[in-house]
């Protein structure tokens, strides 16, 4: 069905994302790619199932049991990583198609032994330790006796790894902060070896940061969603990261206005000389946000233009010039490149003061995705 407002996304620059993090990482470790929110908005299926079937990744990481489920439904078969403790009403469904859970306290994994015992099966489980984010994990003086507890009293789990997450592993000025989580997690992991007596497949803390500044970080997985979607900034100068979405929409009306016409609610706007306005069918319904009502702009036939008024939820307004060559039907670019100029996801999350998932994540099903 044709949609007038749509967004791109890139499937070959993923891939070579994925293999630019590969070969920074090197063959001996597992790469994790985090498809939770629909994969940040690209569509989860679509990537997982040519990640799986070109070998770009080990693991696959989800923040919801559904989200999990919906990937065995469409024949994914690596495994899948949830990374919160599921709840006890969840975790039948979880175990049973072997979505393997985060566990940080003594009642959710009690809880997930007797379901997994009355089951007659193994779940499998990481543990998951606080080491400096605040949001949840066991605390580190714990972590060793809660593993070993999982060891000798819970034969319905199997404890597979250990992870944690880095807080600000992209910011230069937390670097020291950084160091500290990376070391107290690997004493921690030690700890968790010896109290087993037995190593563990998986100890995991890098996230996207942490790949690209900390190679101590890596230990035998890392994991990765901002990179792999080309989403962050500080690469080194020894990768290069593809955009990976881009977001069109098109002119669906022009009219000629009179100087001191007010445009849109509020009539936030006036048009200070006889000009074209452009309507456009995009606005915050559609994952554009309301703040860019008179701040931001789009790109249309290699040109930059203004938006002009408040973004209603569906409708947008641009500001063309006194004289236009644009006609209905011209596509207009929100994201992406026209001629010689380009708006950037980055560009948009600065203004927004947010990170270029957030805004990806945002865009609703209903905004087509096309895949290249």
């Amino acid at each position: 069905m044709f949609s007038p407002t749509y967004v791109r996304v890139h499937l070959e620059n993923i891939r070579k994302n994925m293999e630019t993090i590969r070969s920074r990482i090197g063959p001996d470790r597992k790469l994790l790619l985090s498809l939770k929110g629909n994969a940040d908005g690209h569509g989860a299926v679509k990537i997982a199932n040519m990640a799986e079937n070109l070998g770009l990744a080990d693991w696959f990481g989800v923040a919801r049991v559904s989200e999990g489920i919906e990937l065995r439904d469409a024949g994914i078969h690596l495994p899948i990583l949830k990374f919160s403790p599921a709840f006890p009403e969840e975790m039948a469904m979880a175990v049973s198609n072997g979505i393997t859970l985060a566990v940080c306290e003594s009642a959710n994994i009690k809880a997930l032994q007797v379901i997994s015992a009355a089951m007659n099966t193994k779940a499998r489980a990481h543990l998951k330790i606080e080491t400096g984010l605040g949001r949840i994990g066991v605390d580190v003086a714990d972590a060793a006796d809660l593993a070993q507890f999982i060891e000798k009293n819970c034969p319905n789990i199997y404890l597979e790894g250990v992870f944690s997450h880095l807080a600000v592993s992209e910011d230069d000025a937390g670097a020291a902060f950084t160091e500290a989580q990376i070391a107290l997690f690997g004493k921690t992991a030690d700890e968790i070896v010896a109290a087993l007596g037995r190593p563990l497949e998986l100890v995991h803390c890098a996230n996207s940061g942490g790949i690209l500044k900390f190679p101590n970080a890596w230990f035998s997985m890392v994991r990765t969603g901002q990179a792999a979607f080309g989403s962050l900034e500080g690469v080194p100068d020894s990768m290069t990261l593809q955009p990976c979405m881009s977001f069109f929409t098109r002119i669906s009306f022009l009219k000629k206005v009179k100087r001191g016409t007010k445009i849109s609610y509020g009539l936030t706007w006036e048009a200070h000389e006889d000009t074209w306005i452009g309507t456009m069918p995009v606005g915050w319904g559609d994952g554009f946000n309301r703040y860019f009502s008179n701040r931001g702009r789009v790109l249309l036939n290699g040109r930059s233009y203004p938006i002009v008024g408040t973004l209603s939820m569906d409708q947008s307004m641009i500001d063309l010039g006194a004289d236009t060559d644009a006609q209905v039907g011209d596509e207009v670019v929100l994201v992406g490149r026209s001629g010689n100029l380009e708006i950037t996801m980055m560009e948009l999350a600065k203004a927004l003061k947010t990170v270029p998932l957030e805004i990806t994540s945002l865009i609703p099903t209903r905004v087509k995705r096309v895949y290249d």
